[in-house]
């Protein structure tokens, strides 16, 4: 599906826009639910990614087929080789295919894990037997996707002894850690996270639990991205967002503060206004503890004619695409300068866009949706705009509800 977008008739943006459950809170929560039967869970993420977990969990025996959800992948690793009697072959998509397991195979056989992989040494597919995991220590590098961290975490209380994880080195993407540990501390799992080492106990069963998903805070960017790129006034209200939120996305409130926008909390929801200009001058970020918002920052930048320096995305390359070089890509086919290394990205924007620019999104939501708010600064296509179902099915539909003229070409 080919779309072209056009800025609204007027970029004073008013409006107010629901969003569906986290997809990350959702997926956690999803295999926490496979363990213990008694959690229920409401406002579930309407994602792809969502729903080719809950297929893969109902799944004993056979092949699990989770396409592009490399959450999905990482998390059912750890859980398919935990559940004795359970044998599956786990694969995906060709890019799945590309994207390296071997780190979370590794610290899973070292617990005891029967792994083997059917293709490519370190890549998926996996053929997986599920077996009683009777070790409780593991030790990997800290410096991986907290997915690989997370996979284990969310294991440990089904596993007799429970897990001591030892991280050896930087920590990355820390806030995506904490997110477990705390959905695991509200099931009442005890958990302990100090210096490099992480300890989760056992626990055979839980209380009768009820745990309400949060909205999705990287959801939420393109709506920050909008305000940024609208005019001084604008506003958009969201829900349902927490002030003391366990996603490390909800760093937005902070960043977009220097794009002029500013948050307020009330009853469950967030209103973004454009309050002021954006600041002058390079904007600098780290974003290892957040890098999935990377490429919205970027795109805010480029409709505004800002520089920016956006460091710590040494897991982009490993994502959907490799999100790096198809951001240099496709913010140069707009006019910027774009220099990458294998960590960082820079861009030098220029005051004049082009227009009519055909935005490629390399079977990657994020890419889509990331350049969908460029559309109050110039006119262009998105080619495969579909790609947003596996998290955002709504997503333009709701762009449409604040104004944008969204065609099919």
């Amino acid at each position: 599906m080919k779309l072209h977008l056009v800025a609204p008739s007027s970029t004073k943006i008013k409006a107010q826009v629901k969003i569906t459950g986290s997809k990350s809170e959702t997926n956690r929560l999803l295999l926490l639910r496979a363990l213990f039967p008694n959690l229920s869970i409401e406002n579930l993420s309407n994602s792809d990614d969502a729903e080719v977990m809950q297929k893969g969990l109902s799944v004993a025996q056979g092949e699990v087929d989770i396409h592009h959800a490399g959450t999905a992948m990482r998390f059912l690793t750890s859980y398919f080789a935990s559940q004795n009697g359970k044998a599956v072959i786990l694969t995906g998509s060709s890019r799945m295919k590309q994207r390296p397991i071997e780190v979370l195979v590794n610290a899973l056989k070292s617990l005891g894990a029967d792994i083997q992989y059917l293709q490519n040494e370190g890549y998926p597919p996996l053929a997986i037997k599920g077996k009683d995991l009777v070790k409780n220590k593991v030790s990997l590098p800290a410096n991986i996707s907290s997915q690989y961290i997370s996979s284990l975490c969310l294991i440990a209380p089904s596993l007799k002894e429970g897990l001591q994880i030892d991280l050896i080195g930087k920590i990355t993407s820390v806030p995506y850690i904490k997110m477990t540990l705390a959905l695991l501390h509200k099931i009442g799992v005890t958990t302990k996270f100090e210096g490099n080492t992480i300890k989760i106990d056992p626990k055979t069963e839980i209380d009768d639990t009820a745990v309400v998903v949060e909205s999705d805070w990287s959801a939420a960017s393109y709506y920050y991205s909008l305000v940024a790129l609208a005019d001084v006034g604008s506003e958009i209200t969201l829900s349902s967002y927490a002030h003391d939120s366990l996603q490390g996305d909800s760093v937005l409130v902070e960043i977009y503060r220097d794009f002029g926008v500013d948050t307020v909390f009330s009853n469950n929801e967030i209103t973004l206004t454009k309050s002021k200009n954006h600041e002058e001058g390079v904007l600098h970020l780290e974003l290892s503890n957040a890098p999935d918002i990377a490429q919205t920052i970027a795109v805010t930048c480029l409709g505004l004619g800002m520089d920016c320096h956006l460091k710590g995305l040494h897991t982009l390359p490993i994502k959907e695409t490799d999100r790096l070089m198809a951001m240099k890509v496709e913010l140069e086919k707009f006019g910027a300068e774009v220099s990458i290394d294998n960590e960082s990205l820079k861009l030098s924007a220029n005051a004049k866009l082009k227009k009519d620019v055909e935005v490629a999104t390399y079977n990657d939501h994020r890419m889509a949706m990331a350049f969908a708010p460029l559309a109050l600064k110039t006119q262009f296509f998105v080619n495969d705009a579909g790609v947003v179902s596996k998290s955002y099915p709504d997503f333009w539909t709701d762009m449409e509800s604040i104004g944008l003229h969204i065609g099919k070409d």
